[in-house]
């Protein structure tokens, strides 16, 4: 590879995408296009992922088969189990191996992945974990239109392209687009996917899967974008044989730049969540739920763990060492009842927030003996005491909204100050 200034780009391709939804064919034409690609791009020094379902809508056709059936009687996981910390850390460790062999992986969930209650149920979801694994500059998620609108384009011929999103949560697009009848997703699962990756620092790109010569030309104007950006005159870039994406671009001016391919680019978080923090967001499936008072919130925002004085309810029944949410309730608004089962929390919608999730360290039995009391108090209670806390700091992963949104521009012309969000990530994968 030339230069350090590779780029690790994951390309997501659903069954629609490369196999015909009636005839079930392989569209052959569409797969030599992305092979030459993945190809091109591989040349040029960047790493490059395939994120790709096809085997199930392949095989509907040899069993002369319509519709993917919705129930089978054994589902194949082709990445490892994500629920044990080790098993995710093997599979990010795999895909660097394999990226510095050169190789370019094929990530194949067949439609369905099962991880014990988890379904990611489409390569979206998938293809957005994977990229925040590898720590990618980019994800495409390829469709079957040029990029989100804020209408259905294709009952309304005055719908206007969403071509930068900075935020997905002030998003207001159509995404009545329900997925064919090979895949399991639609509009709203790649939004989902766009959520998740950016989280991590990805910047994900939707566009029409039947052109993928297009990704080359959206990543060249995105690291040209970057380039002014981080340019001035009395400081050109570094000399021709840097990476041919990310040459000097000190010449032009942004109403020079060629106009990309129409698509819709989501700006990845500058304050990503990587590693265990988005293992635990989401690579685990939550068993429950612990309501927290606001000062427990508080002291885990201050990195401190999260004590039983601090719990106002628990919902669910999970086991030691699983994954919960962790929701906050505003005092005035909890209101605690017996039930059979233990205690039932209830509040009025505006008074609770989701903000995180936790590995506990007590079951949901044990928590709700012990919820509002001192830890020196848990020993009596239950006859043992693991730990003073119910979940340790290192266990627990917040999410990044007491700083609040950053603001959107669904809207808003293509622009270099569109894009100050923008954060590149090219760090490489040791």
């Amino acid at each position: 590879m030339r230069g350090n200034r590779h780029l690790t780009i994951v390309i997501k391709l659903g069954s629609s995408s490369i196999v015909h939804e009636k005839t079930h064919e392989p569209l052959l034409s569409v797969l030599t296009l992305i092979v030459e690609t993945a190809v091109k791009l591989h040349k040029d020094g960047h790493r490059v992922i395939i994120v790709s379902s096809g085997a199930i809508a392949v095989g509907l056709r040899r069993m002369d088969v319509e519709k993917k059936p919705k129930h089978l009687p054994m589902i194949q996981a082709s990445i490892p189990n994500c629920l044990q910390r080790t098993q995710y850390q093997n599979a990010q460790n795999t895909f660097v191996e394999l990226l510095n062999m050169g190789v370019i992986p094929i990530v194949n969930e067949n439609d369905t992945l099962a991880i014990q209650e988890i379904r990611f149920g489409d390569n979206d979801t998938l293809s957005a974990i994977t990229a925040a694994m590898v720590q990618a500059d980019y994800l495409f998620l390829m469709t079957d239109v040029d990029c989100l609108y804020d209408k259905n384009p294709r009952t309304n011929p005055d719908a206007v392209p969403i071509e930068v999103v900075e935020d997905v949560s002030f998003l207001e697009a159509d995404v009545s687009s329900a997925g064919s009848n090979l895949g399991t997703g639609g509009m709203s699962t790649k939004l989902v996917a766009a959520r998740l990756a950016t989280s991590a620092g990805v910047t994900t790109v939707i566009t029409r899967s039947s052109n993928p010569g297009n990704i080359a030309n959206i990543v060249r104007h995105c690291q040209s974008l970057k380039g002014i950006r981080s340019t001035s005159p009395s400081q050109p870039l570094a000399s021709s044989d840097e990476d041919p994406l990310t040459r000097s671009t000190a010449s032009l001016q942004p109403d020079s730049l060629a106009k990309p391919p129409l698509h819709t680019r989501f700006l990845p978080d500058p304050e990503p969540i990587r590693d265990r923090s988005f293992w635990l967001l989401h690579g685990l499936a939550a068993h429950g739920t612990i309501f927290i008072d606001e000062g427990a919130h508080r002291a885990l925002i201050s990195k401190a763990g999260l004590l039983p004085v601090g719990i106002v309810g628990v919902e669910g029944n999970f086991a030691q060492q699983e994954a919960v949410r962790l929701v906050v309730v505003a005092s005035k608004t909890l209101r605690a009842s017996s039930a059979a089962n233990g205690d039932a929390v209830s509040q009025d919608t505006d008074g609770k927030v989701e903000v995180g999730r936790a590995l506990v360290i007590y079951s949901a039995a044990e928590i709700r003996r012990i919820k509002g009391l001192q830890s020196t108090q848990i020993q009596s209670v239950i006859g043992y005491a693991d730990s003073e806390y119910v979940a340790l700091r290192e266990n627990v992963s917040l999410t990044k909204r007491e700083k609040g949104n950053r603001p959107a521009t669904p809207n808003a012309p293509r622009t270099a100050s569109n894009e100050d969000g923008m954060k590149s990530s090219v760090e490489s994968l040791k």
